[in-house]
């Protein structure tokens, strides 16, 4: 295996890493409106309960995606 290839499997399993973590705040994001609005109590605190999920792991979903793109330049 060459250089090129080692490059291209370390991008690509960067990127993957990405589409995989982010797709979990994807899918939090589109189960706002169906988790805030079904149920009993104030649909305001189930929505923070559903934002408070991903609260932690937010920003530290793009560094794969900035590593990433570092690492085409690279």
């Amino acid at each position: 295996m060459g250089l090129q290839e080692l490059w291209f499997i370390l991008i690509a399993v960067l990127f993957l890493g990405f589409v995989v973590l982010e797709g979990f705040d994807f899918g939090v994001g589109m189960l706002m409106a169906p988790l805030g609005n079904a149920g009993e109590g104030d649909p305001e605190s189930r929505r923070r309960a559903v934002l408070n999920t991903i609260g932690p792991v937010w920003d530290a979903n793009e560094v794969w995606l900035i590593t990433a793109g570092a690492a085409m330049f690279a």
